[in-house]
């Protein structure tokens, strides 16, 4: 049996060193030192879907050195997160795409923690990547308190789909600011390739030069992008998702839902169509990204909230996780679409 490090709180360092008022006296970076930062020390946050993929292919670059994984849901999040890393080595080793020692030298490099003072040790870590829920008020009240407890030459990095990189900057002081940036990666982490770099107007070009190198070190495409909604992905993405909807809901196509998403697939090519997407995706998760678009750009005329969508998230008919959405969903595996 696999087996994964945990460190329990008692050998964490107890009181970590605050560095909010000290930036300056405790690690002042030349120019010519900044131009050669780079990443080896990782910290993660949350431990769910995105995290925990975060995670692993962090710990499975021979470029990083150590992860520490932090969850500020508690140790049942933690133990969530570990077997579904558990469960993806496993099935890499029975494809043999890697060795059990492989798998052993990814988990001998992760500490899985609900300590946040573990993020505040004076070594490292060199890069915090958060990726918890999507609720700008509860990002910046984190990243408030890990302004206090990390070095002041840590990478803040969010996962955020959505919110704006700027606005999570907030909560931090403004010598952290140019060490703040977005990494959006996509689900799920472990298989897709691309990351979006989300550079905000205060991000520094030595950390989004990290960042980038970061990318490149865990196997990964780096895009770089403005701090815009939906970045470049979502932004392509969810509006076209809208315009299948409001096409169902002016009864555009006769035959609906399915050929809709069969027009995507067979004319333009997709994987799959707007509905399975967004069935796949989640469509409250449609939805909060729109609301905040809606909220945040009011005036932009691609942002707007189809009714089958409202109607679809009010009745509880989410997608594949609750099980029905556009479609029926067996886990994964989706069924046939759902009548009326």
């Amino acid at each position: 049996m696999l087996r994964i490090t945990e460190v329990g709180r008692s050998t964490l360092r107890s009181t970590p060193k605050k560095y909010g008022s000290f930036h300056l006296l405790t690690r002042n970076l030349s120019a010519s030192d900044e131009s050669r930062r780079s990443i080896h020390t990782v910290g993660t946050i949350g431990q769910g879907l995105m995290g925990h993929g975060i995670t692993q292919i962090a710990a499975s670059s021979p470029h990083i050195s150590s992860v520490i994984a932090y969850d500020p849901s508690g140790q049942a999040a933690l133990e969530a997160g570990k077997s579904r890393i558990l469960k993806s080595l496993d099935k890499m080793m029975q494809r043999e795409k890697i060795t059990s020692d492989d798998a052993e030298g990814v988990l001998g490099k992760i500490v899985f923690t609900d300590d946040i003072a573990a993020l505040g040790n004076i070594e490292g870590p060199d890069i915090v990547i958060e990726a918890i829920i999507e609720d700008l008020g509860i990002k910046q009240k984190l990243y408030g308190e890990l302004d206090g407890i990390c070095p002041p030459t840590t990478i803040f990095a969010s996962n955020t789909s959505s919110l704006s990189v700027e606005s999570m900057s907030t909560a931090v002081s403004d010598s952290r600011k140019e060490n703040f940036v977005g990494l959006h990666f996509f689900n799920p982490v472990q298989l897709m390739k691309l990351v979006e770099v989300i550079r905000a107007p205060a991000s520094g070009d030595a950390a989004v030069d990290a960042v980038m190198q970061f990318c490149e070190d865990v196997g990964r495409k780096a895009v770089q992008c403005k701090d815009t909604p939906g970045f470049v992905v979502n932004r392509l993405l969810v509006p076209a998702v809208v315009q299948a909807m409001e096409m169902l809901d002016r009864e555009d196509v006769l035959g609906g839902v399915p050929d809709i998403d069969a027009c995507m697939q067979l004319g333009a090519g997709h994987p799959m169509g707007p509905f399975h997407l967004a069935d796949y995706i989640g469509l409250d998760t449609t939805k909060f990204i729109l609301d905040g678009w809606i909220e945040s750009y009011p005036d932009n005329p691609s942002f707007t909230m189809p009714a089958c969508l409202v109607k679809k998230v009010k009745s509880g008919h989410l997608g594949r996780k609750s099980g029905q959405g556009f479609y029926h969903w067996d886990g994964d595996k989706r069924g046939d679409p759902v009548k009326g």
